[in-house]
């Protein structure tokens, strides 16, 4: 297939400036061809729960034009207007006519409804080029995705991957500015 395992990762910030430092790391994941962009936007969300929404991303210029906004047609963002609302539309529909259904109405979310006033959300529509051979010995072998998931740190002491205060530190690192 031409194309890797795609991942959506949803990432909250108490202050907006993080556009800088995201963007070079995925810039360095990019140039040793570990992941590719598809799509990043920053979602910024005012004390009065006025949104707006700007392009965060490592694309050259025509992968942009090429790829346009896929994260707002795939969650239903309407940050084209009224245009990126009916075209996310049409997507969805032509894929349930084939059978494909993106979320389940268990699946689905309101991302806006869930960035808390006066903060930001970085999300970031990742392939995984290096997952590709993985993904396809594992097809040639009957295999198939059930789930995946990010898994705690918190969670790793019980199988004794690390020890109470790394995982502690982990956690903290992962979920600090979530406390502030």
């Amino acid at each position: 297939m031409a194309i890797g395992p795609v991942q959506l990762i949803v990432l909250g910030f108490r202050h907006p400036d993080f556009h800088r430092e995201i963007i070079n790391e995925l810039e360095r994941l990019r140039k040793s061809d570990t992941v590719r962009v598809i799509d990043a936007l920053a979602v910024y969300k005012d004390a009065e729960g006025a949104v707006e929404v700007e392009h965060l991303s490592n694309l050259t210029t025509e992968e942009a034009i090429e790829l346009g906004s896929k994260i707002g047609a795939l969650i239903g963002l309407g940050i084209e207007g009224e245009t990126g609302m009916e075209a996310g539309a049409a997507m969805g529909a032509a894929a349930s006519e084939h059978g494909f259904k993106v979320f389940s109405e268990e699946q689905a979310w309101d991302v806006i409804e869930d960035i808390p006033n006066d903060s930001a959300t970085a999300l970031i529509l990742l392939e995984h080029h290096w997952a590709i051979p993985l993904r396809d010995a594992i097809a040639r072998a009957g295999g198939y995705r059930i789930s995946d998931a990010f898994i705690s740190p918190l969670d790793l002491i019980e199988i004794g991957l690390v020890s109470a205060e790394e995982a502690k530190e982990l956690h903290d690192l992962e979920t600090s500015a979530a406390a502030r």
